[in-house]
């Protein structure tokens, strides 16, 4: 051993009582429990280390207590220590020869450029001094003496990343500011404008010129003192020294203690030799966690970092008082644990309720300057290695539970430390290269560290306003204690990045999360939940406007109308022009739910309907209702198999349909044809059946992810809720028409039909011929003055680009746009094409009876928006914004969309294990998980952002990709297949697919052809 007085017990005891408050300490105390905190121990390490005994930071801090660590220290003090190969002599350098960056500081130069994402500003601190008295002369001597005493602050940092200490200091000499005879409106005026250039500028720090100090003398004697640093030469504690050896310059003329001859090149050299082993070590443990470790807390950033290419920082503050900082370090300690460890197990709660991914990095600076070297303590460089720990935040869990698995996390990291965060960043960019930002967001713990001296603050003034700043970083949290003894919370964070608000909310709730663990020890042991009071409260105010639908059945405000005014014109043919009233619609409808329960048809019987477009399917549908059964709207184009499907799964006994559009032997077996023709040799019923509210009025089936179709089934009052609530808001009524372009097996055509139909609205109904030409659209509205579109927006789209191709003025009053993203050029189109016209985007899903969400679109539309908002809930329903462990988001958080309140339907008919994956009750309100991504703006606006799953929207269709892929498999040739959205002409998004086949073929037309017809039989 080099030195074997390091390791006898008194020198390990002395040295340790040292480093905590409790010096009567026992040999079996918990030595982390008394503030013996990780840097501490590591610093302990490296000094046995360099003694010769090859301890490690894991084997010490399993069990830290002073016996243990003893047993361990003669242990390896016995066991080859002697033995150790004698380290190659360094080559002996002068002070003048350039030598290379560390990890960190060269990070820190490349950030620094311009061009560079959140870079063009230096890694930099900055703080202000409020005093009395301050002189100038003294200043500038002490300024002067302390450039000239540390080396590094002589540094220039040369083009080719390395680093060369100058003979002389290229920093500049302090300025002064005279201001003494200044009035109060100029002196704010200039200290603020001081405050603007200095504490974001960025030094020249290729010629040497590393930090500045600026004094202002202000009136009444009173002085504020500017000083900033490059932390290339400098880490927190440097900072620090500097602040200390000036005011001891000032105050006394001493020059700084830091030995003179000390080199920065020869540590980096030593250290390095020493570490080799370590080093190559920590490698291999990094290496072999890589395809694992996670990267940024995905936290709501309003602009894409790669974007802000010069960044401006500004700090946040929250305090703790005294004494609820005591009683946190008493709990902490009590759970064996240092205060700094709950700080950040704390700071993990926050980053993850505010970010929409459960496992990211915090990357931490460590300050470990090896002692034992005489002086160290006292040289100013940057020591600064970075700790990067990966929390993992995907269970819910009690904070003590969060804190045990944080503290496992980070000693284990800690262990291998000797391989930078850096270098892991670097690391994991090579194997995921479109990930920019790995790391963004820090812990800079400085605890035990006092910012400012008595001395500092008795002569130069006390801390006014601190910031600081580093490339690339978002948000860096620092912590120091306050003179009062209580503890300050900082946050710098980059400005470009951040909605306005969002981290103030964010550290409050940290704030409230530390009061709230200070003030119960049993609250250790709870789940913590931090969102916003303020935010909580709306949530709570949204859900109880959530009120039971209406006790009202869809069809029965149609039979009311029709007896009250028979002679109004219910449906046009958009084609013949042929008119039909409500009083003969009724009888139609009347007649076919005799035809139906002569047939066999009861109260709940399913029906599907099987009709092309026109006067007949709404008959078909009203004779359902009317006969005491729901119906299941099947297209004729439909392909056989998954028809088959849909019969299948719900039991469909009965096929209202005709001849002539549907073979009665194609049907399953079980199941047979109700020809609507039928219906003029039936005498009417006199009334319609009678139904409940909650009886189910139509099932949709919509696209299954496994090639199996659900069906959604949805109760009387529930679509009966939304449709009131749009006739109510728009004073949809008598005069109204609207054109009926949406498919029947889309939801968009309830409202088509019993929107008009219980208002005293027309329906101008289309065929299968004209269903997708905008010409005869344009023709019809104009021809039978439609005022109500509610259509998918492609469908608007291509009406407005046919009436602007003629120079036409439509007569819609309202536009209703829905089951897709809307193109931001429309609500401007529609006002050019329909002055009179008021866009209406809605949201929400079939589960929910058609529409949930409601945003009236005015333009010109905020330049800020990248898409249409969702907007608010209809009446009588409610969203949530949840993330996956079941929680609320906090606005802007990004998460699952749930819908709940009346809207909501009573299941996927004929899959209980479905229903159940979908459909949650809780307190005592069903909600519907959508599978949709969305988040609250602060005003309530709700947000969509696309789906988390494999389901896309094509014209307005939910299409599950997995259906599309499990059909093409069953082609004998495909062996995999990846099904995706494919943008065409005007963004109009089509199916594709990738395909791998089992073997070349040579005719891949035919192939085609065989899988277009493969898909043509069992999707839709």
């Amino acid at each position: 051993m080099k030195d074997p007085a390091v390791i006898e017990y008194d020198s390990v005891r002395e040295t340790i009582g040292g480093l905590i408050a409790e010096p009567g300490f026992s040999d079996g105390d918990n030595l982390v429990g008394l503030g013996l905190d990780s840097l501490k121990i590591m610093r302990l390490v490296s000094r046995w280390r360099k003694a010769g005994v090859k301890v490690t930071f894991a084997e010490m801090i399993a069990e830290p207590t002073l016996s243990s660590w003893m047993e361990i220290l003669r242990r390896k003090a016995g066991i080859g220590a002697e033995r150790a190969v004698p380290a190659s002599p360094l080559p002996q350098r002068t002070q003048d020869e350039p030598f290379p960056l560390t990890d960190v500081q060269y990070a820190y130069w490349i950030g620094r450029r311009d061009g560079q994402p959140l870079g063009g500003v230096g890694c930099h601190a900055y703080l202000e001094l409020d005093g009395e008295g301050v002189e100038p002369d003294r200043l500038a001597g002490a300024w002067r003496t302390v450039l000239a005493h540390h080396s590094l602050l002589r540094a220039a940092f040369l083009e080719d990343g390395r680093q060369l200490v100058l003979p002389e200091p290229a920093s500049e000499e302090l300025i002064v500011h005279d201001l003494r005879e200044a009035d109060a409106g100029t002196v704010a005026d200039r200290l603020e404008r001081l405050r603007e250039e200095l504490s974001h500028r960025r030094f020249a720090v290729e010629q040497g010129r590393l930090a500045g100090l600026e004094l202002c003398l202000l009136p009444d004697g009173r002085t504020r003192l500017f000083f900033d640093i490059d932390l290339l030469v400098a880490d927190v504690q440097s900072f620090c020294i500097v602040l200390r050896d000036l005011s001891a310059a000032y105050a006394r003329g001493v020059v700084p203690p830091a030995p003179e001859a000390w080199r920065f090149s020869d540590y980096l050299a030593r250290k390095d030799a020493r570490d080799v082993a370590d080093r190559e070590r920590d490698a291999a443990y990094w290496a072999g966690r890589l395809p694992e470790l996670p990267g940024a807390p995905a936290l709501p950033l309003k602009r894409n970092p790669e974007e802000v290419l010069r960044a401006s920082y500004r700090r946040r503050l929250c305090f703790l008082p005294a004494g609820t900082w005591r009683a946190l370090k008493a709990e902490a300690a009590a759970h064996e644990a240092t205060a700094a460890m709950a700080l950040l197990t704390a700071y993990a709660e926050i980053l993850d309720r505010w970010s929409s991914v459960p496992r990211f990095f915090i990357n931490l600076p460590l300050f470990d300057r090896e002692t034992g070297e005489e002086g160290l303590e006292d040289v100013v460089a940057d020591f600064t290695n970075l700790l990067l720990v990966d929390v993992d935040c995907t269970e819910e869990k009690p904070f003590l539970g969060r804190l045990r698995d944080v503290q496992s996390r980070f000693y284990e990291n800690v262990a291998h430390s000797s391989y930078s965060g850096v270098r892991i960043q670097r690391d994991i960019a090579r194997m995921r290269p479109d990930e920019r930002f790995i790391a963004p967001v820090v812990f800079a713990c400085n605890l035990g560290n006092p910012l400012l001296t008595q001395e500092c603050r008795e002569t130069l003034g006390r801390l006014h306003y601190m910031l600081s700043q580093t490339p690339q970083v978002w948000l860096d949290f620092q912590m120091y204690e306050t003179e009062d003894g209580g503890l300050a919370l900082a946050w710098d964070t980059a400005e470009e990045l951040f909605a306005e608000g969002l981290i103030d909310e964010m550290l409050h709730a940290y704030g409230r999360l530390l009061e709230w663990l200070a003030a119960d020890a049993a609250h250790w042991e709870c789940v913590p939940d931090v969102l916003p009071e303020r935010q909580r409260e709306r949530r709570g105010r949204d859900r109880a406007l959530a009120l039971p639908a209406p006790e009202e059945t869809m069809h029965g405000p149609f039979f009311a109308r029709a007896a009250e005014a028979a002679d109004t014109v219910a449906v046009i043919d958009g084609l013949s022009g042929e008119r039909i009233t409500y009083g003969e619609l009724a009888g139609e409808a009347l007649r076919t739910a005799a035809l139906l329960r002569r047939r066999g048809v009861e109260r709940g019987t399913p029906v599907a309907v099987t009709l092309p477009r026109g006067r007949e399917q709404i008959v078909a549908v009203l004779g359902v209702l009317a006969a005491g059964g729901f119906y299941v709207p099947v297209s004729p184009s439909q392909p056989l198999a998954r028809r088959e499907r849909i019969h299948r799964k719900i039991g469909v006994r009965f096929v209202l349909s005709r001849t002539d559009v549907l073979d009665a032997a194609s049907l399953p077996s079980g199941a047979e044809l109700v020809d609507i023709a039928e219906r003029h040799a039936v005498v009417p019923l006199a009334e319609p059946a009678a139904v409940a509210p909650d009886d189910l009025a139509y099932v949709i089936f919509t696209s299954g992810s496994t090639g199996e179709p659900k069906g959604v089934a949805i109760e009387h009052r529930s679509a009966r809720n939304t449709i009131a609530d749009i006739n109510g808001r728009f004073h949809v009524g008598e005069g109204d028409a609207c054109l009926a372009v949406s498919s029947l097996d889309f939801d968009l055509s309830v409202y088509d039909i019993f929107g008009m139909l219980s208002s005293g609205a027309a329906i101008v109904a289309i065929g299968e011929a004209i269903r997708r030409s905008a010409g005869d659209w344009r023709r019809i509205v104009l021809e039978y003055g439609v005022t109500v579109w509610n259509t998918v927006p492609i469908l608007l789209d291509m009406l407005l680009v046919d009436a602007e191709a003629h120079g036409s003025r439509l007569p819609l009053r309202l536009a209703m746009l829905s089951g897709d993203w809307i193109g931001l050029d429309l609500p401007q189109r529609l006002k050019d094409a329909a002055p009179g016209a008021r866009l209406i985007a809605m949201g929400g899903a079939t589960e929910a009876s058609i529409w949930s969400n409601i945003m009236e679109v005015e333009a010109p539309i905020p330049a800020e928006w990248k898409s249409i908002p969702y907007g608010r809930p209809l009446s009588r329903q409610s969203y949530r914004v949840v993330d996956a462990k079941g929680r609320d988001c906090p606005d802007l958080v990004d998460g699952e969309l749930w819908i709940g309140g009346a809207g909501v339907a009573r299941c996927y008919l004929g899959d209980p294990e479905l229903t159940a994956q979908r459909f949650r009750n809780i307190d005592g309100m069903r909600w519907y998980r959508t599978g949709d991504l969305g988040r609250f703006w602060p005003d309530g606006t709700i947000e969509f952002l696309g789906r988390a799953d494999s389901q896309v929207k094509i014209r307005g269709h939910r299409i599950e990709l997995g259906e599309i892929e499990a059909a093409l498999k069953e082609h004998p040739l495909v062996k995999d297949v990846v099904a995706m959205p494919v943008s065409g002409a005007r963004g109009i998004r089509r199916l594709g697919a990738y395909l791998v086949l089992r073997e070349p073929v040579a005719d891949e037309e035919g192939l085609f052809r065989a899988l277009e017809a493969c898909l043509r039989d069992r999707v839709p």
